[in-house]
């Protein structure tokens, strides 16, 4: 069967890299001039599948009237007259009780736990070296309230046997030596030892390689104009370089997405949420990170990445507007000398935005669509590099005819009843437990 993937961030790549392995001929399209050169190229670094939760939760609204407030933020809206925008946030809202929070957790980790399995199968088949570390991710909380609201996340982590471990200050600068200098900011930390480390851009890199010594073929600078549909199914991919046919098509095209599927009539509610990084490069080992950590009061990651510290994290409702805002970069320095303040140079770190594709509740969109050719593969906001090998393995045993090897209920479009008021082409449409809404 002839795929096109259309995307060349991690998430196409990955998908690519699997198609091609169970036999397909593929062929990936991305407008940029080689992978992983948007969202995927300075990302926080972390493979967190226990870190997976949705950011819309209970307390949530009151969180954010407060963030909003403090200096560092870790949130800045920048109201527009977006339609979606609005759509986006109150839809966030609706999303911040406790069932809800408790049933999107509960779709996102499965997917994420399987992702890392495969990425852990992927290093030992393949030997792909991406600065990758496995010394879990480290949660720090600097208040006695933010300590005590672990609850409900802990009683998630034990239904899915997620590993985890509540540390005093001592527990948490044991595995991470260099919070010894301020250790005091912190009252606890939840450890999970389960996570991994690694450059999402050196990744999809030396995967895209590896996907064409497969037979892969990989068009970059090739702009995606339209999809064209007839009698359910996707007939051609319309780009700047003339018309593409295939059997199959996937959409990785991340925040994008959606412009491409307004015209077929679906609509999903992905949204761009800006966020920023900051690379600094490593002057004392010894006072730098060893893995992962995540600031609770700021939602920034620390990440030890070979030689240099990736600083990723706030979270900017604008648009698609990409510019670099000089405040945003003060909240990332201000964090990362905060913890570290011996471990790297901040004065020659490297500045990046990008744009993530969430959903307002958090767990991404991958599988099927009412084209019977049509699969998707976008959504997966702050975790796009957690989850992309278990999306990619997934459409690929989706489009193979295979049944995956976790269930597809809850992650893919129907669980939006509005985003497509139309009828469902194709076979798929007799695979209730794949496009059932939960």
């Amino acid at each position: 069967m002839k795929v096109l993937v259309l995307g060349g961030g991690v998430i196409g790549v990955s998908t690519a890299y699997y198609l091609a392995r169970a036999g397909h001929e593929v062929e990936v399209v991305d407008r940029q001039p080689g992978p992983a050169l948007e969202t995927s190229y300075a990302n926080a670094g972390e493979v967190s599948p226990g870190y997976s939760a949705p950011w819309a939760g209970p307390g949530v609204p009151l969180k954010a009237m407060k963030w909003m407030l403090m200096k560092h933020s870790p949130l800045v809206v920048r109201p527009g007259l977006d339609p979606a925008q609005w759509r986006f946030m109150l839809a966030m809202l609706a999303n911040c009780t406790e069932g809800a929070y408790a049933l999107n957790k509960s779709r996102m980790v499965p997917i994420a736990e399987y992702s890392r399995d495969c990425m852990r199968a992927l290093r030992q088949e393949t030997g792909i070296a991406y600065d990758a570390r496995a010394q879990g991710t480290l949660q720090l909380f600097r208040t006695q309230a933010q300590l005590d609201g672990i609850a409900k996340d802990v009683e998630i982590l034990q239904q899915y046997k997620v590993p985890f471990e509540v540390l005093d200050r001592e527990g948490f600068c044991r595995v991470e030596p260099a919070l010894a200098l301020t250790k005091e900011k912190f009252v606890g930390a939840l450890r999970l030892p389960g996570d991994e480390t690694g450059d999402c851009f050196d990744f999809t890199n030396r995967l895209a390689a590896m996907a064409e010594q497969l037979g892969v073929r990989l068009h970059w600078g090739a702009a995606i104009q339209g999809l064209r549909a007839e009698g359910g199914r996707i007939t051609s991919v319309h780009t700047d370089g003339g018309e593409r046919r295939a059997d199959a098509v996937v959409l990785a095209l991340g925040s994008y997405s959606t412009q491409l599927l307004a015209p077929l009539g679906i609509r999903i509610p992905v949204y761009p949420v800006k966020g920023y990084s900051i690379t600094v490069p490593i002057t004392d080992a010894a006072a730098a990170p060893e893995s992962t950590i995540m600031d609770e009061t700021h939602k920034v990651a620390v990440t030890r990445l070979g030689d240099r510290i990736r600083v990723g994290g706030t979270a900017e409702l604008a648009g698609f507007d990409t510019t670099l805002r000089d405040s945003r970069r003060r909240t990332l320095e201000h964090v990362v000398t905060d913890l570290f303040p011996r471990g790297g140079d901040v004065a020659k770190a490297t500045f990046w935005t990008g744009l993530r594709p969430m959903t307002p509740d958090g767990t991404p969109i991958v599988g099927p669509t009412p084209y019977a050719n049509l699969y998707l593969g976008t959504g997966h906001g702050t975790l796009g590099w957690t989850m992309a090998a278990g999306t990619g393995r997934v459409l690929a045993d989706v489009i193979s005819g295979r049944e995956p090897e976790i269930a597809l209920d809850g992650l893919t479009m129907a669980r939006y009843p509005r985003a497509w008021r139309g009828k469902w082409h194709g076979a798929q449409a007799a695979r209730p437990s794949a496009l059932s809404a939960a």
